[in-house]
């Protein structure tokens, strides 16, 4: 044998070697293939070509592997199980750029599915090498680093944490600060990843300086960047008081509220969340949403957008209504009450119409004029009917049960209370004809009108236990009337 011949054993060897990687990595996208692979022991094949001598079948051999992960938790268990990970950590730091966005998508793609095997990732050293990632001088390197970060960050504050440890948040700062749009995207959802867990990992991200580049971007035309951004502040302000004042100082009002206008969903959705997140935590923080039109924006906002979209918007308002009299007012007097009410009677889905029966509880509850702004929408009668359906969810039925008994204690409109004698159940009837024997002891007019409408023939038909609230709210009513007139 030439030695001509010798070496063309060894270049048919690499195009084998080559072709193989290739079809594998080919296949590996197609979910139809993919058990067929696992079975032919894929795993075991790949991982020597990890370690070849010829570069490009290192990068297609991690790419294959990462494709594979990234399809189910079990596959990517065959790789912690194949030992590939140290393997992979160890290349990292030695390899050229391709490499290294290849071994980082592996590592995204095994953390990504759980906690557990984010912990495998952490645990055989990948942490320092992505961190080093973070700082390489491709673009293209820092993007694959850092959304493999994000994945084990996203799981656990025990997660984040190693990933503050390792050092990773002023890098991922320095990262939304690059030119290139998809690193900003990336990086921003990471430090919301990393924020979402505690306050102290979310004060970790503030002490880095990250909101005044985070708010700077708010007005990015980038839809998918929008939407990281906002979900980052919103992650921060969720915390605590101070958290939130520390966003709300990197001014980001009134920009935020052109948002709830941006024509994508999620921008509008999480625009909503960072406020809500913000107005929930005192009267003060509302109060200064409510002098930047916090309020109308998003009434407006929620009768724009339809199911979960609106549902931030919708506990929005019933968190700024809570707080206070005068807060309350202010979402009445941005219409915030039959944006509410629509959304009661149009929402499908069980969670949302509870949101809007909580919020409405929450307006109505301060005083006769608010129970009477809630009453003259006709919400009453759909929260009883919802009440009392059926089919509704345990937790509707409680959100409802809770804002008619809130909005009633209250309520001195009768015209709104008189349906509720002919149909509400005995829990809520005492508190209706309560109301009444609170009104008509000093109303001339409305008792007239009690008897003219049938109200007070109603009354005489309840059944009341001897003894009970209901029967002495009756007798204080009966007591308003002359003998004759009640018989």
């Amino acid at each position: 044998m030439n030695q001509r011949q010798v070496l063309q054993v060894f270049e048919q060897y690499q195009k084998a070697r080559t072709h193989f990687v290739q079809m594998v990595a080919e296949q590996a996208t197609r979910p139809q293939s993919i058990e067929t692979l696992r079975n032919a022991g894929i795993m075991s094949l790949l991982r020597p070509l990890l370690l070849d001598v010829v570069p490009t079948i290192q990068q297609t051999a991690a790419l294959a592997l990462g494709r594979l992960a990234n399809y189910s938790d079990d596959l990517a268990e065959a790789v912690v199980k194949g030992n590939i990970l140290p393997q992979l950590v160890y290349s990292l730091a030695e390899q050229n750029r391709f490499y290294k966005k290849a071994a980082a998508f592996v590592l995204r793609a095994v953390a990504k599915h759980s906690p557990q095997l984010a912990q495998a990732v952490v645990d055989c050293g990948a942490l320092d090498a992505l961190v080093i990632c973070l700082e390489d001088f491709d673009p293209g390197v820092k993007e694959a680093a850092t959304w493999a970060v994000g994945c084990i960050a996203r799981h656990t504050a025990e997660l984040s944490q190693a990933v503050v440890d390792a050092g990773a948040v002023p890098l991922l700062v320095l990262c939304i600060q690059e030119p290139e749009i998809a690193l900003k995207r990336i990086a921003a959802s990471a430090l919301s990843d990393i924020s979402k867990h505690s306050p102290e990992l979310a004060q970790t991200v503030v002490d880095s300086g990250a909101i005044a580049h985070l708010a700077q971007m708010i007005l990015n035309p980038d839809a998918k960047l929008k939407r990281q951004v906002l979900s980052a502040l919103g992650q921060v302000a969720k915390h605590s008081v101070d958290l939130a004042e520390m966003v709300v100082e990197a001014e980001i009002f009134p920009v935020v509220l052109t948002r709830l206008k941006d024509k994508d969903d999620y921008v509008k959705k999480n625009a909503c969340i960072l406020i809500r997140e913000i107005a929930k935590h005192t009267p003060e923080l509302s109060q200064l949403i409510v002098n930047a039109g916090g309020v109308t924006a998003v009434t407006e906002c929620v009768g724009s957008c339809r199911g979960s979209i609106r549902l931030p918007g919708i506990l929005m308002l019933g968190y700024v209504a809570s707080h206070s009299e005068n807060l309350a007012m202010a979402v009445i007097i941005s219409k915030g009450v039959p944006q509410l009410s629509i959304c009661l009677s149009e929402e499908p889905e069980d969670h949302i119409k509870a949101a809007a029966a909580w919020a409405l509880g929450q307006i109505g509850r301060h005083t006769p004029e608010h129970a009477r702004a809630v009453a003259v929408t006709n919400t009453l009668p759909v929260l009883l009917s919802l009440y009392m359906a059926p089919d509704s969810s345990e937790d509707l039925q409680m959100k409802c049960k809770k804002a008619i008994k809130s909005i009633l204690q209250k309520c001195t409109y009768l015209p709104a209370l008189e349906p509720f004698l002919y149909d509400a159940p005995p829990n809520i009837l005492k508190h209706v004809v309560g109301q009444f024997s609170k009104v008509l002891p000093h109303d001339s007019k409305a008792r007239r009108l009690f008897v003219t409408s049938g109200g007070l023939k109603k009354i005489q038909e309840i059944k009341a236990e001897q003894g009970s609230l209901l029967e002495e709210y009756i007798h204080s009513i009966n007591n308003c009337y002359p003998e004759e007139i009640v018989r």
